[in-house]
């Protein structure tokens, strides 16, 4: 499928109906989810027949862009419920409810003194290896009580998948990311420079849109040279 052809079906998929400030929900694009998912598969074979987890799935939009471009299986993971009722509607709109699965659980766990998140590791436990490849576009952590958020979704995407690791993130945290992406095992490379068009949608915003510089990175799990 072209790239054109791919951002024509996404312009069908529903955004938030009610969205959620503290959830950091906002949408992703046609424009952005098509070339993320293009990219992952011209150039890398990383989603035609493969298994897939979108981690944050909101209501669906990369899970439909990764489904039309040929994986064998996807799995949306989102904390939402009512995000993941629009992401069930987009997937029978589409007629791929048949590759796509939907889960409502949270990567991460609140501290109930001090408020801090962590992972939720029981439930990366279970899906730990299980994909091979992760699409995300993950909460920025900007939000008061979200921080390093986008830090933690990483982290599960990288155990989660076998094989590679697509996400999106501001571009100012890029130093920050690639370290701990070499901690994790990790190869982290910067395979476009974006904006993330943040519209009016909530009481705060004072302007029309916002454009947010973004990099989109491509997580590689490291081989290790087999001994002499």
């Amino acid at each position: 499928m072209k790239l054109k052809q791919l951002e024509g079906c996404l312009g069908d998929v529903a955004a938030f109906k009610d969205p959620k400030v503290q959830l950091e929900q906002y949408p992703t694009t046609a424009h952005l989810a098509s070339r993320i998912l293009y990219t992952a598969e011209s150039s890398y074979g990383d989603i035609d027949g493969k298994a897939v987890v979108d981690l944050g799935c909101g209501c669906g939009m990369l899970s439909v862009a990764a489904a039309i471009m040929g994986a064998s299986s996807v799995v949306g993971i989102d904390i939402d419920a009512d995000a993941l009722e629009t992401a069930l509607d987009n997937l029978e709109e589409l007629e791929i409810s048949d590759t796509v699965d939907l889960i409502q659980a949270s990567l991460c766990v609140r501290a109930p003194d001090t408020g801090e998140l962590s992972l939720n590791n029981d439930l990366v436990a279970k899906m730990r290896g299980k994909f091979d490849t992760a699409i995300l576009n993950p909460p920025f952590g900007t939000k008061p009580g979200n921080k390093g958020i986008d830090v933690l979704f990483l982290q599960a995407a990288c155990a989660m998948a076998d094989s590679a690791v697509y996400s999106l993130h501001k571009s100012s945290t890029r130093d920050y990311l690639v370290k701990r992406a070499r901690a994790w095992g990790f190869d982290c490379q910067v395979l476009a420079e974006l904006k993330f068009d943040v519209p009016m949608m909530y009481k705060f915003h004072k302007k029309k849109s916002v454009d947010i510089d973004v990099d989109l990175l491509r997580l590689s799990r490291q081989t290790r040279a087999p001994s002499a």
